[in-house]
This record gives structure tokens, C-alpha cells and sequence, in this order.
């Protein structure tokens, strides 16, 4: 996929995301009453904001995040300076996720800070060259401020959802049957619609991950090579750990930060199904392996529902860039 063809997919899939979810809420809420488009307002910009505000440590705290001091890995602060000079960013902070899986992502907020964290599994588990095209996939992120982006868009369908169940929850606790009845069915409208967008959201953020790797391969001395391999030994070594949840102690990541994993773990054992026990050594090995997999139609099914591409298809869409 060329840069110009996945820019303008972008920009489509958010046109159609804000769009349909702005003419939804007018349409709907104008001919019920039940809100005005004010109070709606009010509502999403102030749950954005107080999310995007404590979001951070929250992560923090499930992930069991620290900052990472130049002196524990002085190599790796070096090339983030040097990956946020190219980018044409501020070096965000860089932080240590001390949990097993091998995994990386951006997060932040106006009063915590640009962030990038990665895990104490990525720094076993890839070589020097792999963890800094990864950062610089993460950089991407930064650069793109995916954050704020994929929080906005997924605030959208949240809302839609949270007053498909009020207006449900309302319509059974009280008011003439006619009202429940009528009450009801709009909520599950919204809720619906809510699942929808759902969709049309992952597939925005399955977009932004190529845009991401893109990024990676234009700052990292054969970066395309070094993430391919990266993502690869990522997958291979996950499928064994379990999910996210598994790894944290039950925890699962916020819907608007899982997007911006490096992979997401909880898709991994699908990812590397069909794959052999190749050690993670022999790594070009493991990348050959998985390109020649064939896509499968519940490959292709599960896809629709990851916020990240099939690990297939990113790894091709790498090696055209090499």
C-alpha cells in the first residue's frame, strides 16, 4: 500500500466514523428529546478530557510501569534521542512495563507527559537493533498523536453504548409501557450502532499500525528488516505466555491504548498458530516462516475484530518497503 493510498484511507475512515456518528446522535436525540445536543456535548467533551487526563497513571499502575534512568539502559536512551531528532519530536519519557510479555506503546497526556514504554519481556527478548526499530514504530505513534486520536474516536462508541444502556435501564424502571417499549428499542439502536462504529474503528486503527511501521523503516538504519524480525520474534515468544490478562494479573489494556501495542498480545496465539517450535535465534528463519503461512478465511475473520493488522500481511507490507 502506497503512503498516499493509506493517508487517504485514514482521512476516509475518520470522515465516515465522525460523520456517522455525528448525524446518529443528531438524528436520534432530536426525535426522542430524551437529551439535547448541548448536554451531549458537555458530556463527551468533559469524559474525553478526564480520561485523557488520568489515563497515564492508570496505565501505570496496571502494567506496573516505572521510569527507566539513562544509566540502566544508556544505549537505548541514546538512539530514542536520536529517533525523536529524525521524527522532529521532544524524546518522550522513556518507561520500563514490568511485565513478562514482550510488548511496547506510547501513551500520555498533557499533564503526564509524552511516554513510551517497554516491557522487561521486549528487552529479553530482541536484540539491540529490533528494540530500536520497535521505539521508532512507537515514535511513529508520537509523531502521528495516534494517543489523542484513537482516544477521541474510541470515546464515540463508548458514549452511543453508555446511553443505549441508560435509556434501556430507564425504560424498565419506570414510565408507561408505551414509553419502555419505544425507550427500549432506541437503546438497543444505540448499542447496536455502538458495535458498529466498534468496527469501523479498528479498522482505522489497523491502518494507523502500518503508518506506524512506515515510520519505523524511515528512521531506523534498516528498520523495515529490524522491525520485521522484531515482530516476529514478538509473536513467536507471546503465544506461549497467554493473553495480556493472564500476564497482568487480570488486568486488560484500555481499549484506546491497546491499539497503540506494538502487537496485540492477546491475538498472538492466532498469529503464530500454524507455526513451528523455530527457535527465536534463527530469526530470519521465523520471518520466512510466517510470510509463507496462508491466510485463512478465519485469519481474515479475526482481523476484522484486532485492532492490529495480521501479522502476515504487516510483515509483507515490510519486506516491500526493504
Amino acid at each position: 500500500m502506497s503512503i498516499w493510498k493509506l493517508r487517504l484511507s485514514m482521512a476516509g475512515t475518520l470522515a465516515l466514523i465522525v460523520g456517522l456518528s455525528t448525524l446518529f446522535f443528531t438524528v436520534i436525540l432530536s426525535l426522542t428529546g430524551t437529551f439535547d445536543l448541548l448536554t451531549l456535548g458537555i458530556l463527551v467533551g468533559a469524559f474525553n478530557v478526564v480520561q485523557w487526563l488520568i489515563s497515564p497513571y492508570i496505565i501505570d499502575a496496571l502494567y506496573h510501569v516505572r521510569a527507566m534512568s539513562a544509566t540502566e539502559q544508556p544505549q537505548l536512551h541514546e538512539a530514542i534521542d536520536d529517533l525523536s531528532r529524525k521524527s522532529n519530536i521532544s524524546k518522550p519519557r522513556l518507561m520500563l512495563a514490568q511485565i513478562p510479555i514482550p510488548n511496547a506503546f506510547a501513551y500520555g497526556s498533557p499533564i503526564a507527559g509524552t511516554r513510551i514504554a517497554v516491557t522487561d519481556g521486549l528487552l529479553k527478548t530482541l536484540d539491540q537493533g529490533e528494540v530500536e526499530a520497535v521505539v521508532g514504530h512507537e515514535l511513529g505513534h508520537v509523531r502521528h498523536r495516534d494517543v489523542q486520536v484513537m482516544m477521541f474516536v474510541s470515546l464515540l462508541p463508548a458514549v452511543a453504548y453508555y446511553i443505549g444502556y441508560s435509556l434501556m435501564l430507564s425504560s424498565m424502571l419506570g414510565g408507561n409501557r408505551r414509553n419502555q417499549s419505544s425507550g427500549a428499542v432506541i437503546g438497543v439502536v444505540f448499542m447496536a450502532f455502538s458495535w458498529v462504529m466498534n468496527l469501523f474503528i479498528l479498522h482505522f486503527s489497523r491502518l494507523r499500525e502500518y503508518y506506524a511501521d512506515r515510520h519505523s523503516a524511515s528512521i531506523v538504519d534498516g528498520g523495515s528488516q529490524k522491525l520485521s524480525t522484531g515482530l516476529a520474534k514478538i509473536v513467536n515468544a507471546t503465544k506461549s505466555m497467554g493473553g495480556m490478562r493472564q500476564q497482568t494479573g487480570g488486568a486488560r489494556p484500555m481499549n484506546g491504548f491497546k491499539a497503540l501495542f506494538i502487537t496485540d498480545p492477546d491475538h498472538a496465539r492466532a498469529d503464530s498458530a500454524e507455526l513451528s517450535t523455530t527457535s527465536v535465534g534463527d530469526k530470519q528463519k521465523l520471518v520466512q516462516e510466517i510470510l509463507s503461512k496462508k491466510l485463512t478465511t478465519t485469519d481474515r475473520i479475526l482481523e476484522i475484530f484486532s485492532t492490529h493488522p495480521n501479522i502476515v500481511k504487516r510483515l509483507k507490507a515490510l519486506q516491500e518497503l526493504a
